[in-house]
């Protein structure tokens, strides 16, 4: 499939990281360099995660395997559950449920309790109080909210999909404790350990999450032989706030360095055409 360039990534926002005072030292192998009290990150190694996700996940969906996207922020619903319906996986948007993956058999059970409901004709209807169908009706109001994405999952996943380590971090630790591979948007304050296949990228921002979920997307419709569309979506989709506004360097912000000068010096010079990308961006931005 056509890999996305450094430009679209970096046109999307891809690059920004967290203020230098919010960052994980074990995400220093993944930042280019500093700039405006703010991490930049390397989008050429973004890129190469970016392959290297792909082909593993187009390996587990030949096999049969399916995906499960997970993605609770704001920011992420929309284009997590666009996404998944378009390559007919599936997804959780709302809150994730403590045993989800761990303890599948008792949300099997919740999940058939929600199906049951759903069917008018069934049994459980016949001869209750107003009441009563209130309650039921409320039930499974909640059941849908919270199941709709997975309702139709008779197995586990073989892969994790998620946006934000930290946000989703309980997910990832149940995928990791059953040995399901996981991949996911990580930003620099998140550390990228146990993540099989990290992609280091802003998870804050709403284009850049909607281009590399519809990257995995287009990744799973090729691999089980359909054709890859462009997500009009992402196009329109607005940015959202930055948490911390951008400001400049101050004295502390030098204590959360993660290079030396020499290193630094070293980065910064071949970050140099980057850079140079960013500054048009950003001047873009102000304009």
């Amino acid at each position: 499939m056509n890999q996305l360039t450094v430009e679209e990534l970096i046109k999307a926002g891809a690059h920004f990281g967290h203020p230098t005072h919010r960052w994980n030292p074990n995400y220093k192998g993944y930042i280019t360099m500093k700039k405006n009290g703010v991490y930049i990150i390397d989008m050429e190694q973004t890129s190469q995660c970016m392959v290297k996700a792909a082909k593993e996940i187009t390996r587990i969906v030949r096999e049969g395997g399916n995906v499960l996207f997970v993605g609770t922020k704001k920011q992420a619903k929309d284009a997590v559950q666009q996404a998944a319906d378009r390559c007919s996986m599936y997804y959780i948007v709302e809150r994730w449920l403590g045993g989800t993956l761990t303890n599948y058999g008792t949300i099997k059970k919740s999940i058939k309790r929600l199906l049951v409901l759903e069917k008018e004709s069934s049994e459980i209807y016949a001869n209750l109080t107003k009441k009563e169908l209130s309650m039921l009706e409320r039930e499974r109001i909640k059941l849908a909210d919270l199941h709709r994405g997975i309702k139709d999952m008779k197995h586990l996943p073989k892969a994790l999909f998620f946006v934000d380590g930290i946000q989703e971090r309980i997910a990832i630790s149940e995928a990791i404790n059953l040995g399901i591979p996981t991949f996911g948007i990580v930003d620099s304050n998140t550390d990228p350990r146990n993540i099989d296949f990290p992609i280091p990228a802003n998870d804050d921002s709403m284009k850049t999450i909607g281009l590399i979920v519809n990257y995995i997307a287009n990744t799973i419709i090729e691999a089980t032989g359909g054709t890859a569309q462009i997500d009009e979506a992402v196009d329109s989709a607005q940015d959202s706030e930055i948490d911390e506004e951008i400001t400049e360097e101050s004295p502390t912000e030098e204590n959360a360095e993660p290079e030396s000068e020499s290193e630094s010096e070293v980065v910064e010079e071949s970050g140099q055409v980057e850079e140079k990308v960013i500054e048009e961006v950003q001047e873009e931005n102000q304009e």
